[in-house]
């Protein structure tokens, strides 16, 4: 059974994803080790055997971690014009597919099993050489609807998001390490009327608003929490230390290391 968890686990990490837009669809099986995804609200953990869908069009980063010396992971990419050809090839029955979830669980099967080993020979990297992609990939489709038929109301869903709450989506999900695009694409805004509509919530820019919502969120996790730096600016959308470090000194008067070393020093 798949763990879903409200807290950052603690585990060691090997590495953590660059890219926060999920631009397609991606399915994703854990053969050894620990794969993590956070969507902004949630953890799901996924362990040997357990696989799911990361959904198109949102936001998300996955903790990769080994167990017992060992990581093995497959990930598919499931795009727009694959999925496309697939449908018009296969006139898919489709539901409506109720999940507003970023993560979706697949069901764990024999046949989902026995198709994983399939790909021993012909996948690396994420990829599976040619001239077995098209097919290998329709017939891991295949097998997804066999199980759960409503996922053809994901999968073969090909709108744009729909204008959304801009306040609850940005609170949610400032943290993500994209830009002013992507954040006005996700919320069903043109640039100029995304920019608009968040100085008439937040009375700021974006990106003004982004950089201090985040630092103020780095102080409270080191002062409050005792995070070392070097453990958080990267879950807090920032790509270098030095870079974190700058502004955090920027906006406190003092580097985020000196605030850490001045709480283990009153404590």
């Amino acid at each position: 059974m798949m763990k879903v968890t409200n807290v950052n686990p603690a585990y060691v990490i090997d590495e953590i994803s660059s890219q926060h837009f999920i631009d397609e669809h991606y399915f994703i099986y854990v053969v050894k080790g620990i794969v993590v995804l956070y969507d902004g609200s949630k953890y799901l953990e996924l362990r040997s055997g357990q696989s799911c869908i990361a959904r198109k069009n949102r936001l998300g980063r996955y903790y990769k971690m080994r167990e017992d010396g060992e990581l093995e992971k497959v990930i598919l990419t499931l795009d727009e014009s694959f999925l496309r050809r697939f449908y018009n090839k296969y006139k898919t029955t489709i539901a409506k597919f109720d999940s507003t979830e970023t993560c979706i669980p697949v069901n764990n099967s024999e046949l989902l099993d026995s198709y994983i080993g399939s790909l021993h020979q012909i996948y690396s990297r994420g990829k599976i050489s040619e001239p077995f992609s098209e097919i290998k990939r329709e017939e891991l489709i295949l097998i997804l609807l066999q199980n759960q038929p409503e996922l053809a109301g994901l999968l073969f869903d090909f709108g744009i998001p729909a204008k959304i709450n801009l306040e609850e989506f940005m609170v949610r999900n400032y943290t993500f390490n994209v830009n002013i695009e992507r954040f006005a694409f996700l919320t069903g805004r043109s640039i100029s009327a995304f920019k608009r509509d968040f100085r008439h919530i937040f009375n700021e820019t974006p990106g003004r608003w982004l950089v201090l919502k985040r630092l103020q969120e780095a102080y409270f996790l080191i002062e409050q929490k005792g995070m070392k730096p070097s453990d958080i600016y990267i879950d807090l959308g920032f790509e270098t230390l030095s870079h974190f470090s700058f502004s955090f000194k920027k906006q406190f008067g003092m580097t985020p290391t000196n605030l850490s070393d001045k709480r283990q020093r009153s404590a």
